[in-house]
């Protein structure tokens, strides 16, 4: 949108370029707050804190199964979200609707830092928290449609994709914004404080960015789109049924949903949670160590969502996404191998040398057992915790065996020095400077894939509909598709590795969903250098 109308008279004119900087500067670091407020709860899951405070104790697999759970049930109820804000957006505004959701979840963050553990209230105290998810959801549903569609309609032509990437950046910079504060917090304190009370200190801070947001969201003017809508009597009665009977949209938002918002979302999360919790879980690498070398990476792979946002606008939408998505199924296995490897070399050489092989009658593991009902669960129960991938064969007997040397105590200390003795590190690790490096390489290619299907679709997805349900038609799908695809991978992943035993198991899903948007894409996408906003 070339235009800027003036208060007076709609006449449109251009705006001016420190217009256009306080617009993208404004309504960035809203979104990147914002988030913040969103994956804070993510990065702390992460580390195991939140699953033994709120959930019950007992089963530490259990804990992080049901931290996961509540993280992705703040995704779930995002599609609401988007219905609700994304009809007021339509109806009232862009600017005031997003006012509202960043005020919304800044309050509900600050509360997840207020309420009592389970030790303390005991079944009340998960409740409150995933009741403050659903906040969270809520307001997220609302805010990134508005944030993107507000900075592409005050975009010139030609440089859509380049402007909104920013927001795209934004949320990537939530994320690192959340592990710069836990790290902060943390080491201002000591390990006792920080593990008692003071990981509440980061949901609080929320309180001073959501200060921050509104001081500078105010001084926003509305969108000149809006505006020009509002004066003309254009604006849509309702913009929920709309978005469903506007003609071709159903195509639209099939695509905006399975091809764009599926794909790109699992490839975001595959990069950032995925490889966090595979590093303090699985590799056994220091927590602290781990935030660092993810928030470090993160933060060098910011300028490939600008890239590819500014690629966009010369060769199209499509060709960057569709080539990241293709790439993705490539080498998303490769990039998590290196990493394994780098993390934990030592575990992953004894891996590879000495296999572990578990047989039994029935040899099944419950994630979701307090205790496990036989003999063999119990064995790859404790496997899981120690994050030692395993084998399992049908047998008579219940057996395990470490690089073909059966075990004679299938006891917990039994088993844990037959691993040691096979070469198995169990406690935490710090990687060689060198492997450190190479990590980092490997988070940066992770992010160059998200980058590329990330950062031009703030852009798209403004262009593909039309102005009178432009928040509707864009937030609905975008959040129904991050929402479930996105926000379950963490838990779905968890769960297939702790059912497998294989550590890189929770993959498989981030490959048939990315192989789904693929096709989609491919189909529903249009080629060639993309049009300007319809208005």
């Amino acid at each position: 949108m070339a235009d800027t109308v003036t208060s007076d008279d709609m006449t449109p004119r251009e705006p001016s370029a420190k217009e256009i900087r306080t617009v993208i500067t404004a309504s960035s670091l809203g979104t990147a707050f914002e988030w913040y407020d969103f994956f804070i709860y993510g990065t702390l899951a992460a580390s195991g804190i939140i699953g033994r405070t709120f959930f019950p104790g007992g089963n530490e697999v259990l804990q992080t199964l049901l931290a996961w759970a509540g993280f992705a049930v703040g995704f779930g109820f995002r599609p609401l979200g988007a219905v609700l804000f994304g009809f007021l957006g339509d109806k009232l505004g862009r600017k005031y609707t997003f006012l509202v959701t960043i005020t919304l979840m800044g309050i509900a963050t600050a509360g997840v830092g207020l309420v009592p553990s389970y030790a303390a209230i005991g079944v009340a105290a998960p409740v409150i928290i995933i009741l403050l998810r659903i906040a969270q959801g809520l307001a997220l549903g609302g805010e990134y449609g508005g944030a993107a569609i507000y900075v592409a309609e005050h975009s010139p032509p030609g440089k859509s994709g380049y402007h909104t990437s920013f927001i795209q950046a934004s949320v990537a910079g939530g994320f690192i914004l959340s592990l710069i504060v836990v790290l902060g917090f943390k080491s201002s304190m000591s390990a006792e404080v920080w593990n008692d009370w003071g990981w509440r200190a980061p949901f609080l801070f929320s309180l001073l960015l959501l200060a921050i947001s509104l001081w500078m969201r105010v001084k926003l003017s509305e969108s000149p789109v809006f505006k020009a809508m509002k004066a003309a009597g254009q604006t849509a009665k309702n913009p929920f049924i709309e978005s469903f009977t506007y003609p071709g949209n159903w195509k639209r938002l099939f695509v905006a949903l399975f091809g764009i918002a599926a794909g790109l979302t699992v490839i975001w999360y595959t990069a950032m949670f995925s490889v966090l919790s595979f590093l303090q879980g699985p590799m056994r690498v220091d927590e602290t160590t781990a935030q660092l070398i993810v928030g470090a990476g993160a933060l060098c792979g910011l300028f490939w969502f600008i890239f590819f946002g500014r690629l966009s606008d010369r060769v199209g939408r499509k060709a960057p996404i569709v080539t990241g998505y293709a790439a993705t199924l490539i080498l998303l296995f490769p990039i998590f191998w290196t990493i394994g490897h780098a993390a934990n070399p030592g575990l992953a050489y004894a891996a590879d040398r000495a296999p572990v092989v578990v047989t039994g009658p029935a040899c099944g593991f419950d994630p979701f057992a307090a205790t496990q009902k036989d003999a063999c669960g119990r064995i790859l129960d404790h496997l899981s915790k120690r994050g030692v991938s395993y084998t399992t064969v049908r047998a008579p007997a219940v057996t395990m065996a470490v690089g073909g040397i059966p075990v004679g105590s299938l006891e917990p200390a039994a088993i844990d020095a037959a691993l040691e003795h096979a070469g198995y590190r169990l406690d935490r690790v710090v990687p060689s400077p060198r492997n450190i490096g190479i990590i980092l390489i490997a988070i940066l290619a992770l992010s160059m894939l998200a980058g590329a299907t990330f950062g031009p679709v703030a852009a798209l997805l403004s262009e593909m509909f039309p102005p009178r349900i432009r928040y509707s038609s864009m937030s609905i799908p975008y959040h129904i598709g991050t929402g479930y695809f996105g926000g379950f991978l963490p838990f779905i992943s968890a769960y297939m590795v702790a059912r497998s035993g294989n550590p890189y198991a929770g993959l498989w899903y981030t490959i048939a969903v990315v192989a789904m948007a693929l096709l989609v894409s491919l189909w529903g996408l249009k080629s060639g250098r993309p049009e300007p906003l319809k208005d």
